[in-house]
């Protein structure tokens, strides 16, 4: 059995990849568990992870000839995390369409070309809601994206939902929260400064909080999120019913109880490091998010979030010991 990951060079494409290699075997149900004969990593550069079913191929996702030639006779699955990210979008609407719309709908068609029902898990985002939102965003809230990255991504959860109505894919659409601490070097996120102040201190570098403390976001660890993707991926299309895009359960966190989860892991020097200092470009974004959802449907389904936000902190000192100093 052969699958493909979008974006497999990316620290989620990575995370994900390593889950599958891990367990060498995929179940999607109703059907028993197939061994993995090997995965094709797509993305704009190869990725650190190697492994001998591992195949990386560069190119690009908007490219129809490119995405062709990712696909074998026995590919039965797709993990899409492909895309240009929220900040990035927003500053260069020409790429954000080309990458999260254009490659999206193009990933599709080839998916369609192929004459058989293949398995697609779609990764959007939390931030398809924005705008004027009730105070518990529920699963039958409906979408007002305000930014391009969240108008994009959610035209791919409809592409994904009509793909699927028309029997061309078994298609499901998953909003991720924010993931809270991503390793690294800081990217072209919105969110990237609910890691920044996290990661940075940690490491003994000093870290900018771009909002107002009583700031609140919706945030899940990698370890949460690598979990609930494989399980969306594996549930049987009878679990999903008609609708085919969920909220995936997360935290409600200030940035002040995150900072007093980076100050009880790591002590008051870490917590010193943090700098308080508006950014209006990213307080223009974050300000139009959703931090509270009640995400009964996805709890039903099996999927479940972090114990709490102190937890999130530990388990990256856990997984990367490496990026940390002494305080």
């Amino acid at each position: 059995m052969h699958m493909i990951v979008t974006g497999g060079a990316g620290f989620l494409g990575q995370q994900c990849i390593a889950r599958l290699l891990k367990n060498d075997l995929l179940v999607l149900a109703p059907e028993a568990g197939k061994a993995i004969r090997s995965i094709s990593a797509f993305d704009v550069a190869e990725g650190a992870l190697q492994h001998p079913k591992l195949h990386y191929v560069v190119g690009d996702i908007a490219d129809p000839h490119q995405l062709r030639a990712l696909f074998c006779d026995d590919t039965v699955a797709i993990i899409h995390l492909a895309a240009v990210v929220s900040g990035t979008a927003e500053a260069d609407f020409d790429l954000g369409m080309r990458v999260n719309l254009d490659g999206t709908r193009h990933l599709l068609e080839t998916a369609r070309a192929q004459g058989r029902l293949i398995r697609l898990l779609y990764a959007s985002s939390i931030a398809v809601f924005g705008g004027d939102l009730p105070a518990m965003v529920r699963d039958e809230t409906t979408p007002t994206p305000q930014g391009s990255y969240g108008i994009q991504k959610y035209i791919g959860e409809q592409l994904v939902q009509d793909y699927t109505r028309r029997g061309f894919i078994d298609g499901r659409s998953v909003r991720i929260p924010t993931v809270v601490v991503r390793p690294g070097k800081p990217n072209g996120a919105a969110s990237g400064f609910a890691s920044n102040i996290i990661r940075e201190p940690l490491a003994g570098r000093p870290a900018l909080l771009p909002v107002d403390p009583a700031t609140a976001m919706w945030v899940a660890s990698p370890r949460a999120v690598v979990t609930m993707l494989m399980h969306a991926l594996s549930l049987a299309p009878s679990a999903w019913g008609w609708h085919r895009a969920i909220n995936l359960p997360g935290l409600t966190v200030t940035m002040q109880e995150a900072l007093a989860a980076l100050k009880a892991v790591a002590g008051e020097s870490a917590l010193a490091l943090v700098e308080h200092r508006a950014d209006p470009a990213v307080l223009r974004l974050v300000n139009t998010w959703a931090a509270r959802f009640d995400t009964a449907r996805a709890l039903a389904m099996g999927f479940a979030p972090d114990e709490h936000f102190e937890a999130i902190v530990r388990a990256y000192v856990e997984d990367h010991p490496e990026a940390l100093v002494d305080h």
